[in-house]
C-alpha cells in the first residue's frame, strides 16, 4: 500500500471576475462541493471564497493529480450552481486557477486564512491577492 501526504491550496475565480458569490449563496456552493467531493473520493478539508473567487484546501490521493480534481471540482459545481437559478446569467469559473502544495505545518494558517476570507478582502481586491499570489510562489505568468 502507498502513503502519501500532500496538501494542495487551490484558488480560482469566477468568469471574468464577476462578484457573483454573495453570502446568501457562497455557503451552499461550499457546502456542496464538499458533499459532492465526498462522493467523487476527493478529499476537501475545507472550502471559502469571496465574491469572486473560491480557495480549497484539499489533499490528494496517490491516483490523483491536481488538474484532474480541479476539473472535477469547478466542472461539477458549475453545473450544480446554474441549476439552482441563482444568477440570471450563465455561471462560469475562470478556466485558470493556482495550485500550490504545504507542508503540514502551514495547514492550519491556511485554513485560517480560507475560513476569514470576508475579513481579509475587505482592505484588498483579488487583484491585489492575485498579483501577491503570483510574486510569492515565483509563477512565471509569461509562459
Amino acid at each position: 500500500m502507498s502513503f502519501i501526504n500532500i496538501w494542495i491550496h487551490a484558488v480560482w475565480s469566477t468568469k471574468n471576475r464577476k462578484c457573483l458569490l454573495q453570502k446568501e449563496y457562497s455557503q451552499h456552493i461550499n457546502d456542496h462541493i464538499i458533499e459532492n467531493a465526498k462522493k467523487k473520493n476527493i478529499l476537501i478539508d475545507c472550502v471559502g471564497g469571496y465574491l469572486d473567487h473560491i480557495h480549497v484546501l484539499l489533499r490528494l490521493k496517490n491516483d490523483q493529480t491536481v488538474s484532474k480534481i480541479l476539473q472535477l471540482i469547478k466542472g461539477e459545481s458549475s453545473h450544480w450552481i446554474n441549476n439552482q437559478d441563482f444568477f440570471r446569467e450563465k455561471f462560469e469559473w475562470q478556466k485558470e486557477y493556482f495550485a500550490v502544495s504545504l507542508g503540514n505545518e502551514n495547514v492550519n494558517l491556511v485554513r485560517y486564512y480560507i475560513h476569514n476570507q470576508y475579513n481579509r478582502h475587505r482592505p484588498i481586491s483579488y487583484q491585489e491577492v492575485y498579483q501577491q499570489f503570483i510574486k510569492k510562489y515565483n509563477f512565471d505568468i509569461k509562459g
